[in-house]
């Protein structure tokens, strides 16, 4: 999803082809090969959004010793789909780092929106933790074990905790405007 939203949001700057995309996505920072991110991939993805009628062939350029470029212009119903996806991205989103593309984004969208949906994913996520934390509790520690429930006990609250902290921090430079 998030390759479409990157692809739709280019395209709302202006026409583009997908090679010229996944040059800028490797200059100056890697970032096609640090996503996995290969041309192929976003070929389909280009293919994927004109199917679902989010974009549009506009133009053919025809230079000379090398292949036709088909360049893609954003259609009314992408300019539309735009923002929902971007919700849906921020919804479903495990952590900050599946978030970057949207937050890449955030003008697409309403940002108080985007608030309402990461203070219900910080809620959840910290009543999760105070029910997983009681598990502890009732699990039967002896010599065999006391060391590795310790150690994933440990990891668990510190990642847990480092999770919220950063949650936090986004929706409050959210609400500052700041992002």
């Amino acid at each position: 999803m998030s390759i479409q939203i990157f692809i739709l949001s280019k395209l709302m700057k202006e026409n583009n082809y997908p090679y010229k995309l996944k040059k800028q996505l490797s200059e100056p920072i890697p970032l096609d090969k640090l996503g996995g991110l290969t041309e192929s991939k976003l070929y389909y993805h280009f293919d994927s959004l004109a199917k679902q009628g989010l974009i549009e062939a506009v133009e053919i350029i025809k230079e000379e010793h090398r292949p036709d470029k088909q360049v893609f212009g954003i259609t009314a119903k992408g300019r539309e789909e735009l923002p929902g996806k971007i919700y849906k991205l921020f919804d479903q989103a495990d952590d900050i780092r599946d978030m970057v593309v949207g937050l890449t984004n955030i003008n697409y969208v309403d940002r108080g929106r985007v608030i309402e949906i990461l203070e219900q994913k910080l809620e959840s996520s910290k009543a999760r933790w105070e029910y997983s934390k009681n598990f502890k509790d009732v699990i039967e520690i002896d010599q065999d074990n006391e060391k590795v429930i310790t150690l994933l006990g440990d990891y668990f609250t510190s990642k847990v905790e480092h999770s919220t902290c950063w949650l936090e921090q986004l929706i409050e430079k959210i609400q500052e405007g700041e992002i």
